[in-house]
This record gives C-alpha cells, sequence and structure tokens, in this order.
C-alpha cells in the first residue's frame, strides 16, 4: 500500500495558494490510489520548535540507548517526526517562497528530521575525514511552491535568488531522497490574471503527475 506524508508548510489557511494546489493534486492522486494512506503534517500554521542547546545535547548524547529521561523528553517531537517521515513512501511539500528561502516553519521541521543514526551517519575513513551516508533510499518526494514573482525557476532570470528548492534538493538528497520534482506557480504578485493562468498549468501538471507519482 501506498503511504504518502504531506507537509503543508504555509502560515495561511485557506487564502494559502500553495496549500490548495496540494489539496487538488492530493485529491486526483487518492482518485488513483484509492487503497493509499495520506498523513498531513502542519508545520506552518503549527508550531515546530526550533533547535536548542537541550536538543543538541540529546542529539548527540554519547550513548543514546541510555538517554535520561528528561533528554529523551527533549527528542520527543523529532523522534515523532523521523518516524512519520521513514513511515511513508512518498513525500509532499507545499510551500510558498518566502523572503528567496523556505518559511522559518518548514526549517524548523527540517532541522528536527536531519537526525544523525536515523536519517543519516557518520563515519571515518582511513584518513580520519568524516563520510556521511544518507539511510532514506527508495523515497520520491513532490515539491509544490507558489512564488510572489516571476522567472525563480530553472532559466529564470532570478534562479539565482530562489534559495527555497536547491536548499530542499539538498537535505532531502543528504539523507537519501533524491527522487524530488518541482511544481511552480509563479506570479501572484502580477497581475491577477498572469497567477490565474500560472496555477492553472500548475494544477494541470500535478493532475498528470498524480497518475504516475
Amino acid at each position: 500500500m501506498k503511504k504518502m506524508l504531506v507537509i503543508h508548510a504555509s502560515p495561511r489557511g485557506e487564502r494559502s495558494h500553495s496549500r490548495r494546489l496540494a489539496e487538488s493534486f492530493l485529491e486526483a492522486w487518492q482518485a488513483a490510489n484509492p487503497d493509499a494512506q495520506v498523513t498531513r503534517r502542519e508545520v506552518g500554521r503549527a508550531f515546530i520548535p526550533h533547535v536548542t542547546e537541550a536538543f543538541v545535547a540529546a542529539n548527540f548524547h554519547p550513548e543514546p540507548q541510555a538517554l535520561p529521561k528528561v533528554m529523551k523528553a527533549d527528542l520527543q517531537l523529532s523522534d515523532e517526526l523521523v518516524g512519520e517521515l521513514i513511515e511513508h513512501d512518498l513525500l509532499v511539500i507545499a510551500m510558498p517562497l518566502y523572503n528567496f528561502g523556505v518559511p522559518s516553519g518548514l526549517k524548523a521541521w527540517i532541522d528536527q528530521i536531519v537526525r544523525m543514526g536515523l536519517t543519516f551517519d557518520i563515519t571515518q575513513d582511513s584518513h580520519g575525514n568524516a563520510q556521511y551516508h544518507a539511510l532514506l533510499k527508495g523515497k520520491k518526494a513532490l515539491i509544490i511552491t507558489c512564488r510572489g514573482g516571476s522567472g525563480f525557476g530553472p532559466g529564470g532570470e532570478f534562479e539565482w535568488m530562489n534559495h527555497a528548492d536547491p536548499h530542499l534538493r539538498t537535505v532531502l538528497g543528504y539523507i537519501g531522497i533524491d527522487d524530488v520534482s518541482v511544481i511552480a506557480a509563479e506570479g501572484e504578485e502580477s497581475d491577477k490574471s498572469v497567477f490565474q493562468r500560472a496555477c492553472a498549468e500548475a494544477e494541470r501538471q500535478l493532475h498528470d503527475v498524480a497518475g504516475r507519482f
């Protein structure tokens, strides 16, 4: 049975275009996969804590199997988020482009799920240099994103200013999810008809992807 994890990263509700496009995609995908399981995780309208000193201390404890109870509490949400990601073989991230990067709630989620020994590991080569190993192989990801301006996609005039898509590709690839697709709607700050056409084209692409994702 296919299992999909959907990360909603917009702080807006019904006014969120990325949220609306993602839910349209999910409707088409579930129609093509009626027995599949979908789990939604809210990181845009729900608080995901940022990394703290206590989190770091617990995460890098020299004896992870003997963590004190208080340290286990510091990792409780992270453990839940990591387990959720491991359990699903498909990942959808719906997000706006905020100030050329990802929204802070999504960045907080990223910092909670990149965990040594769980989603990646480190060994040393014969010279003592660190070697990194991804642990989440075989998963696929789809990024659904909306951008206020235009030209932030591949080959666009402002591609160099888009730090969101490359960031997600790097992070996901680091933990083993290197099959990543991006579908974007641009131009919310342009004439209304421009963005409407962009959303319609993104929705068409998403419905096409839904049949084979």
